[in-house]
């Protein structure tokens, strides 16, 4: 279903954001590193990651929102987006944002990674845009 959105009975579309959509709603008007945090070292408020997650995903929104008003852009689980890792279907799709499992520098606003064909693996999930 890449780049199809699906219709539910409330009208709206519900898609995978786009690799571009995605860092745009993690970065939050921000250039830094992290959307909601300066470096690395404030980065415990705000995320999920190996040095504060006790080894578990978390609930979401149990942090600090970034000034979009998200929250977990960074860490906690990865995040499947639209895009293709490679040139074509046959490769995974890419995720964003690190997992609870990584560390710090894995979660910045720009890693990418090569994500698996399925919801098999538990640091990955994802996140929805909606489209009236």
């Amino acid at each position: 279903m890449h780049g199809d959105s699906v219709k539910l009975i409330d009208g709206n579309g519900y898609r995978l954001p786009t690799e571009a959509e995605w860092e745009y709603a993690c970065r939050a008007g921000t250039s830094g590193q992290f959307g909601n945090a300066a470096s690395g070292a404030e980065l415990p408020g705000s995320a999920w990651y190996f040095d504060n997650s006790n080894g578990a995903t978390h609930t979401v929104g149990s942090t600090q929102a970034n000034a979009f008003g998200l929250f977990d852009m960074h860490g906690n689980v990865w995040e499947w987006c639209d895009d293709w890792y490679g040139q074509s279907e046959t490769a995974g799709h890419v995720i964003r944002g690190g997992s609870w499992n990584d560390e710090a520098v894995d979660c910045r606003s720009a890693v990418r990674s090569e994500g698996p064909t399925n919801f098999g693996q538990y640091t990955v999930g994802f996140r929805v845009v909606v489209s009236p």
